[in-house]
């Protein structure tokens, strides 16, 4: 069975690049464009992985992810953390994310990160 991995991002267009990229890289992906229950997100899809950006309507990646890491149940969920914002990486680090991508992103970089965070093999950049 596949790895799911749940992505929250508000931009349409980056949201389908994702999926697309996931899904051909054998992820199942589940892509919303926010949240305001994570718990609710994550017990309905499941994910072995949350990607997130971090700027979103309602809350946003960095609290997600201090929920998520905040959490016994779902701490040991990798969380992969991208913004547009780079230089605000350092202040990121209280969040408690696994990884951060920039954005504009390389797509081999963020499949071999998520890669590297499931312990799957590389299957195709």
């Amino acid at each position: 069975m596949s790895k799911q991995i749940l992505i929250i991002e508000d931009d349409e267009d980056i949201l389908q690049v994702l999926e697309t990229v996931l899904a051909y890289n054998e992820f199942g992906v589940i892509g919303i464009d926010g949240t305001e229950d994570i718990f609710e997100s994550i017990e309905k899809y499941k994910p072995d992985l949350v990607l997130t950006d971090y700027l979103l309507s309602g809350l946003n990646g960095g609290r997600i992810c201090q929920l998520i890491k905040g959490n016994k149940d779902t701490c040991h969920l990798p969380v992969v953390l991208i913004s547009a914002y780079p230089e605000l990486a350092i202040s990121f680090g209280k969040f408690g994310f696994d990884a951060f991508i920039n954005k504009p992103f390389n797509i081999g970089e963020l499949v071999d990160k998520i890669d590297e965070l499931l312990e799957k093999p590389n299957k195709t950049n």
